[in-house]
């Protein structure tokens, strides 16, 4: 029961982090799959009051359908538009949750100007709330998927309090067309609502999981080279987009087969996790530490060359006050290690580039002796 509880906690937790590079670059071509989506559906609808009239539906039910359906054909257009540069609008997955469910509620409001009942009753209108939910899973942000849930939630208690409040009597509640208003029913939809978001924010942190098992390296937990290369391209809109620095080190551990022999296997997995809990200690927030290789990092610093070169520099001579212990009463081993700096975008536009620049300036630390950092060509 505890292991129960506490699993729904993590679950919980990991969707209310905000979401890494790569699931922030994913829900960025989802936001565009979403657009598409919607942009057909309102095609779609356009049809719905056509439909309506020939089903003998009132006139002004129909009227009233159809300039919504232009309207929110309009909005999706606009919404597409947006949606083609999403890294430089991060507020859009909201703002189009947000469009989504309020429009919903607003075709019900629309509807219960009419009849109430039909707005308590419209099966069509209401599966928009669940279509809007379920869309927020191509987004891949669990926050989302909490709050495009809740806002339905709220927004459809708000309309049915309203409705059965506002009633003059019981047969105001009842209709020819649609029945009879039962707030049993609507509590039913409520929870259908609430079961609906459940069930996505349990697939948004599956996928979250399956990206994050194949981006993080298995013995460290951190990043690999796919998180690299899938992620970087959106640091690099953000950095061109809101300025900022951006300084990629690429480190490689001294020597660190030989230490790996000496030591055994077990201990040397257990001095890169030494050498990580070193690294991450200085790093900043947003700032990220990535395993490329066994023995070699990449360093993600939002800050100018000169500031990481010092605080890289200031790790690198700190790390002989803090060796690493192998178990078994061996001798201690202090780990040091060699680094080369490339800065964005002076010494690449790219990731390729960048870790190019960093690489010939690793070599050179190499060549001069080791355990140094190089900045700057010579």
């Amino acid at each position: 029961m505890r292991g129960s509880i506490q699993g729904i906690k993590d679950l919980v937790a990991r969707l209310l982090a905000r979401p890494d590079e790569i699931m922030l670059s994913l829900g960025a071509g989802g936001e565009l799959l979403v657009a598409r989506l919607r942009a057909l559906l309102s095609l779609l609808i356009l049809a719905m009051p056509l439909i309506a009239a020939l089903g003998g539906a009132k006139s002004s039910e129909v009227l009233i359908g159809l300039g919504l359906a232009v309207f929110v054909n309009l909005m999706a257009q606009i919404w597409l538009a947006l949606a083609r540069r999403p890294l430089r609008y991060g507020w859009l997955p909201y703002a189009t949750g947000s469009y989504d469910i309020t429009m919903t509620s607003v075709v019900l409001v629309l509807l219960a100007l009419g009849d109430p009942v039909a707005a308590t009753n419209s099966i069509v209108v209401w599966c928009f709330y669940l279509i809007a939910i379920a869309m927020t899973a191509l987004r891949n942000d669990g926050r989302l998927t909490l709050y495009v849930t809740a806002l339905a939630l709220g927004q459809y208690a708000m309309l049915v309090a309203a409705i059965f409040s506002l009633a003059p009597a019981q047969e105001s509640l009842v209709s020819i067309d649609y029945g009879t208003a039962a707030l049993s029913t609507q509590v039913e939809r409520l929870i259908l609502v609430l079961m609906m978001g459940v069930l996505t924010s349990a697939i948004v942190y599956r996928m979250q999981r399956l990206v994050e098992m194949s981006g993080n390296d298995g013995l460290t937990g951190l990043p690999n080279r796919a998180w690299l290369l899938q992620g970087m391209p959106r640091m690099f809109e953000t950095i061109r987009n809101d300025g900022g620095s951006l300084t990629l080190a690429l480190l490689d551990l001294d020597r660190f087969k030989r230490i790996n022999d000496e030591i055994g296997p077990r201990n040397g997995d257990r001095a890169l996790r030494h050498f990580v809990a070193a690294v991450n200690e200085i790093l900043l927030e947003k700032e990220r530490l990535v395993r490329i290789g066994g023995q070699e990092f990449v360093v993600l610093m939002h800050c100018p060359i000169g500031s990481a070169w010092e605080r890289l520099d200031r790790l690198r001579r700190s790390m002989g006050d803090r060796p690493f212990l192998p178990e078994s009463g061996r001798d201690p081993h202090v780990i040091t290690f060699s680094g080369g700096l490339a800065a964005y975008p002076q010494d690449g536009g790219d990731v390729s580039a960048l870790l190019g620049s960093a690489d010939r300036r690793l070599q050179v630390a190499k060549r001069d002796g080791r355990n140094r950092v190089v900045a700057r060509d010579a």
